[in-house]
């Protein structure tokens, strides 16, 4: 889907905006995963072999479309020179 149509559904349909609205949290992870490799000047390639898996695993755990594992989290961060800090934070509704 590209960019014109995910924006058409966005408009159509108020599920796809709620479904899109639920995976915010995984989205900012993938950004921070690739501002992380940016900022340590590293291509997936570069990462995948500091990980030892391939660049298309790299790719997926960018993509934001899937909760990765906390060990894959761990070795991501380690590969680009930082560290998984995990936080439970309490929401406003129960």
């Amino acid at each position: 889907m590209n960019l014109v149509q995910l924006k058409r559904k966005w408009r159509r349909e108020p599920a796809f905006r709620k479904e899109y609205a639920a995976l915010q949290p995984e989205f900012a992870l993938a950004r921070r995963m690739i501002a992380a490799r940016r900022r340590a000047g590293l291509s997936q390639s570069a990462v995948a072999r500091r990980m030892k898996t391939t660049q298309s695993a790299v790719a997926r755990l960018e993509g934001g479309s899937g909760r990765p594992s906390l060990n894959s989290l761990i070795r991501y961060a380690e590969a680009v020179g930082h560290r998984v800090e995990v936080r439970l934070v309490q929401t406003l509704h129960r």
